[in-house]
């Protein structure tokens, strides 16, 4: 911890440097005020920068472009040339606009592009409301979108479900980096977590198949956050303090910008602190309420009855998040930026496990993820260049540690076990952009990525104090990634344009076994794997009008097994163990949508998607033989053996709709709505609901603002499964779930009111505060493990210079 502190600041530190640039200035045209965070680019080539905190950027870059777009959500756009501004004084007043129209986004092709240029659905989520809805995770920024589902199994979870898919079927990347690991499970995931909301420059979800661009694992959609960038000159800075009624929240943040001729540097720096969730108390079944915990006293392990049943008595945990970033920039060709991310949490109970019983008792005195610790240091080369091959480069690479354990020890058992997993993950990505005639172009790149992965249990008395080995949940190993890609963006019209993109990508894992040898009869000690895939996509914008378009897009997807698909041995539920299955192979998706979008005169918006997608040799959990034996002994209990093995198919259909309306000039509402079903087939040929395909859900939103105030009232709504339409593995996990009238689990429907509100008190102050879950309804998301939030309110003071 010291050594990274000591980096932290020896990186961060510079004298000032005087600017002699052309700089734009870009105002509100009502407020005149400065606006930060405007987007400038350009097409010929490739070319972007920001505005920074008093509306001001370096353009010197767009020098005689023809084509210069000026872009900030919530405004309407510019396209000027640099002859125009020229004639402005490189004076800009954007108007305002109620509705989104136009954003650039880069999660499609992996370079900035006008969201109108791109067939499939991307959506990009405002910085600005990230201190107004202020989300105590990234995992809940993820979800105030309306359009993804989030699941938690404890407080300190959050496991994004997208068009029926989930965990490693989601690929996440940060700073164009590819996040997701050989030991990225197919359960619920919560390494969104690590990210730190308040370190977020942009997020933006590319729905539906992205292997093309990003590899193995993008098969429901990918995630790309880009992080804080330095100013471009000058010294800046926020301070945050947060806190909230519902977990006793106590958050603080700093960060601190500074920008010079050829220097720049950022630092952030988080501390999040949650206490004991508390539930609602409004509606919703008993069964939710935490009736018991156990504690230990005088060294036995006792069921303590609980004084509040609405207090989720061990769910609290810690976070600190720390993050550094360089910017080098020798002359207007190349740039160099280096970035440090890290990330520690506590141990964090798992909530559903403490609650699961046997015999009409606890079953688990402690079930702990051990402190989950991310880094990431990156350096990317950026270059620009009239070249033949490329008018534009970047070379990104990267090397990220993770490590994560599991704690866990049965009540009334001396035996404490723990398994520990460290990954040292190392990639490169080389993307080129190539500018065409007549707003053509073409990128192209090659990425490498390998993953070495080093598990290992022991096994300790918690009165001797002695240890031993036990049990590792993964075999050591490394997965290898080679892959090269091309994407084509082509006018064909004035209201025709496609886009189409090919990868090639050949995968290896070997795995040596020989750590659990000792305590499972395998019948290997070692695997090996190599798989090819071909994936693409190709589609259509067509504009009927300027304001409407129709895109229908074909593509693909894939998963080739990792770490944890194909070596994992692991108590899943009660009473089943998972073993490893060698024989597993690649999983296939091909997609099909139609996206539509229709703005009418800057006042009402709406899009519409339908989708379906098939996975074929879909990897599940279906019962398994280990040496003839369909039953084996786990940690000293009893357990059926399970494996993740190549089923039938999956098929996902749904559809995504929403609408943007401006009410008037200071008033907009939004409405989001989401409603999928899976269907997987199981061992028997019967079929049963795809675990990870949410219930129908959405999000409502009246937003109000008016000069230093901003105002918005939600209401955030699912609908209920039923038993006949839980998944067959859902059905066991009765201690998660509502009864129905005939006792059967179920999930109800719910829907919650909020209140946000943000207020501009002075020119360096903000205060934030709101009230989630009005009503104090009691209820738990789908297929969660611990009951959401009752009524939380919350305060956030932000102080800038």
């Amino acid at each position: 911890m010291r050594t990274i502190f000591l980096v932290f600041g020896l990186v961060f530190g510079a004298g000032i440097q005087a600017v002699i640039a052309q700089v734009i200035r870009v105002t509100d045209a009502e407020s005149q005020l400065p606006l930060k965070g405007v987007l400038i680019y350009s097409k010929e080539p490739q070319l972007s920068v920001v505005t920074e905190s008093e509306g001001e950027a370096d353009i010197s870059l767009f020098k005689d472009h023809r084509s210069i777009v000026i872009q900030l959500l919530g405004f309407e756009s510019k396209v000027l040339s640099w002859k125009s501004l020229s004639a402005s004084n490189f004076e800009i007043q954007l108007t305002p606009s109620q509705i989104t129209l136009d954003v650039t986004v880069i999660a499609a092709s992996r370079w900035k592009q006008s969201s109108q240029e791109i067939p499939g659905k991307v959506r990009q989520l405002d910085s600005q409301d990230l201190t107004v809805r202020a989300p105590s995770t990234t995992a809940d920024w993820l979800g105030s979108s309306g359009e993804v589902f989030v699941q938690k199994s404890q407080l300190g979870g959050g496991s994004p479900m997208i068009r029926g898919f989930s965990a490693n079927r989601l690929l996440y990347a940060v700073d164009g980096v590819r996040m997701n690991t050989a030991i990225f499970r197919s359960g619920n995931l919560q390494n969104v977590i690590s990210l730190d909301p308040f370190s977020l420059a942009n997020t933006e979800i590319l729905f539906g198949p992205g292997s093309v661009m990003y590899g193995s694992d993008a098969i429901g959609g990918v995630m790309n956050f880009e992080t804080l960038q330095p100013q471009t000159q000058g010294l800046s800075g926020n301070i945050v303090s947060r806190f909230s009624s519902a977990y006793s929240e106590k958050t603080f943040h700093a960060d601190l910008s500074y920008g010079g001729k050829k220097w720049k540097f950022v630092t952030s720096a988080t501390h999040f602190d949650y206490g004991d969730l508390k539930m609602g108390n409004s509606g919703g079944p008993d069964s939710y309420l935490r009736l018991k915990y156990t504690d230990q006293i005088d060294g036995q392990d006792v069921e303590i009855t609980n004084p509040d049943p609405l207090m989720q008595v061990g769910s609290g945990y810690q976070q600190l998040n720390l993050m550094q970033k360089v910017q080098w920039k020798p002359n207007d060709r190349s740039t160099w930026d280096y970035g440090f991310h890290y990330s520690e949490i506590s141990d964090i109970p798992r909530y559903d496990r403490l609650l699961e019983e046997r015999n009409g008792q606890l079953r688990f005195a402690r079930w702990d993820y051990g402190p989950q610790v991310w880094m990431m240091n990156n350096l990317k080369w950026t270059y620009r260049s009239n070249h033949g091959w490329f008018d534009q480069v970047k070379v990104v690479v990267a090397q990220q540690y993770f490590e994560e354990s599991r704690i866990d020890r049965r009540f009334g058992n001396v035996q404490e076990f723990e398994r520990k997993e460290k990954v040292y993950a190392y990639s490169l990505n080389a993307d080129f952009f190539k500018s065409l005639k007549n707003e053509n172009y073409f990128t192209y790149g090659v990425e490498g990525v390998t993953n070495l992965v080093k598990s290992e249990g022991l096994e300790k008395n918690i009165e001797s104090e002695a240890i031993q080995a036990a049990s590792a949940r993964y075999p050591n190993s490394d997965w290898t990634s080679w892959a090269a890609y091309g994407n084509f963006h082509g006018v064909l019209s004035s209201r025709w344009k496609i886009q189409t993109a090919l990868r090639y990508n050949y995968i290896s894992l070997n795995a040596d076994f020989s750590n659990n040898t000792g305590f499972f009869p395998l019948p290997f000690e070692r695997s090996s794997q190599k798989n090819h895939s071909v994936t693409g996509n190709i589609g259509l914008i067509f504009f009927p009008e300027p304001s409407f378009s129709i895109s229908p897009l074909v593509s693909t997807g894939f998963r080739a097994p990792n770490v944890d698909d194909l070596g994992k041995i692991f108590d899943s539920e009660p009473g089943a163990v998972i073993v490893p299955n060698p024989e597993l192979k690649p999983e296939y998706a091909y997609n099909f949508e139609l996206n539509l979008n229709k703005h009418f005169q800057n006042k009402f918006k709406l899009d519409l998607t339908g989708f379906i997608t098939y996975l074929d040799n879909a990897m599940v959990r279906r019962p398994f033989q280990l040496n003839g034996e369909s039953e084996i002994i786990y940690d000293g209990e009893l357990s059926e053996v399970l494996a993740i093995q190549n089923a039938a198919f999956t098929e996902i259909v749904g559809f995504q709709a929403g609408f943007e309306w401006a009410l008037s000039k200071r008033l907009v509402l939004t409405s989001r709505y989401n409603w999928q079903k899976g269907t997987e087939e199981l061992d028997d040929a019967s079929q049963s609901p795809s675990r990870h395909a949410a219930p129908a859900f959405g999000l409502t939103r009246l937003a109000y603002s008016h000069k230093e105030l901003r105002v918005e009232i939600s209401s955030q709504y699912s609908a209920a499964r039923s038993f006949e339409e839980l998944p067959e593995e859902e059905k066991s996990k009765t201690f998660i779930y509502a009864q129905d009238g005939n006792g059967n689990p179920f999930s109800p429907a719910w829907t919650i009111f909020s209140l946000n509100a943000s207020y501009q008190a002075l020119s360096f102050l903000q205060i934030n505060g709101g009230v989630e879950n009005i009503g104090n309804l009691r209820y738990r998301p789908y297929s969660s493990g611990i009951v959401a939030p009752g009524r939380n309110f919350t305060l956030s003071l932000k102080a800038s210079f």
